[in-house]
């Protein structure tokens, strides 16, 4: 049976990316080598390493000026780095409070110096995106997270302020056409969009750097990371090149563009439903609704069980909401074909 994973993460990959990561495994480039047991030091995985880096940059149609690391530590180590790198220790940082993974990167930026939470949606259950908020010019950053994958909800307009802008980008990493530039510090966990768990994704803007007045473990800074390119310590080399693996798939499909569009259609399939099917109610603003999660309730929970009786039968797998919250979501990150989301939308169908 045909297994339809709408996993919020570890997530869906391509199975061509699949395919060619088992095979490196076994025998990289035909070295009669693993790519798990080479060097990370050798020509193989440096080509691999600077390939990845140009596919980011490319992808992303990055200015000069910017270095993408690879790091270990997942985007939760990064909610210490930026704090560390960026935050005066008589300063203030300012964080847009969106759902759960902005609250715990603003936690950890207290340990460092005053957090000022310029909005949130907390009152709501994080089901809209806050606007109209005005970011003081004095903070040393403002922390965003573009996409908030537990409650389903996505910026779509980015403010414009003099100060840094740090985003945690996740997972909507290379799911729509942006403007870069705007950003100065971007990191995503690779386990949505990119690849296996094992890597974060920082891309930072050098000149931000350097302004802490504060000694950083040399682990937690950028700086020592851009000027070794990510080779500072013993990088995760699987995870490295299963990501480069996936954004040369996304390379190959036409572009970003490309994807965002495949995006949106995917989204427009399961969003449609769910505002047209009585039996499911929609829990975001739709103005706010992620192309990348949409979440949903039942209308009656009594037909819970049926309901999750006839997405077991169609192979249907990881679609209950978060355990925080409940209900359902359907990750539809790059990798999920919309073949999926139709098999999803004709199991809300039946539902009598």
């Amino acid at each position: 049976m045909k297994i339809h994973n709408f996993s919020a993460g570890p997530s869906i990959l391509p199975q061509e990316v699949i395919t060619k990561a088992a095979e490196a495994v076994l025998n990289l480039n035909n070295s009669g080598l693993s790519l798990i047991e080479i060097s990370h030091r050798s020509k193989d995985f440096i080509a691999i390493m600077e390939e990845a880096q140009n596919l980011v940059k490319e992808l992303l149609n990055l200015p000069d000026g910017y270095s993408v690391l690879f790091l270990q530590g997942g985007a939760s180590m990064q909610f210490l780095a930026v704090a560390l790198n960026l935050l005066k220790d008589d300063g203030k940082a300012a964080y847009l409070d969106t759902g759960s993974w902005s609250s715990k990167a603003s936690k950890e930026a207290e340990l460092f110096g005053k957090v000022e939470v310029i909005a949130s949606s907390k009152d709501k259950n994080h089901n809209y995106i806050p606007k109209g908020y005005k970011i003081p010019a004095d903070a040393s950053y403002v922390h965003l997270t573009s996409n908030n994958t537990i409650f389903g909800t996505q910026i779509k307009e980015f403010p414009k302020t003099d100060i840094p802008v740090v985003c945690d980008m996740s997972s909507d990493i290379f799911s729509r056409e942006l403007d870069f530039s705007k950003f100065d510090i971007v990191y995503a966990g690779a386990q949505k969009n990119m690849g296996p768990a094992g890597t974060v994704m920082v891309i930072v803007k050098d000149n931000v750097l350097g302004k802490s007045g504060r000694t950083i473990p040399s682990m937690l800074d950028y700086q020592i990371h851009a000027s070794k390119d990510s080779m500072f310590n013993t990088p995760p080399v699987f995870a490295i090149y299963t990501a480069m693996l996936t954004l040369q798939w996304i390379k190959d499909l036409g572009g970003v563009a490309v994807v965002e569009k495949q995006n949106e259609a995917k989204a427009a399939l399961l969003y449609n439903e769910i505002d047209s099917n009585p039996n499911f109610i929609g829990v975001v603003n739709k103005e706010d609704r992620s192309l990348m999660n949409a979440t949903f309730v039942l209308a009656d929970e009594s037909k819970k069980e049926t309901f999750d009786a006839l997405a077991k039968e169609a192979g249907l797998s990881g679609i209950n909401g978060h355990r925080s919250v409940g209900g359902y979501r359907a990750s539809i990150y790059n990798a999920m074909p919309i073949k999926s989301v139709q098999a999803l939308v004709d199991v809300m169908k039946k539902l009598n």
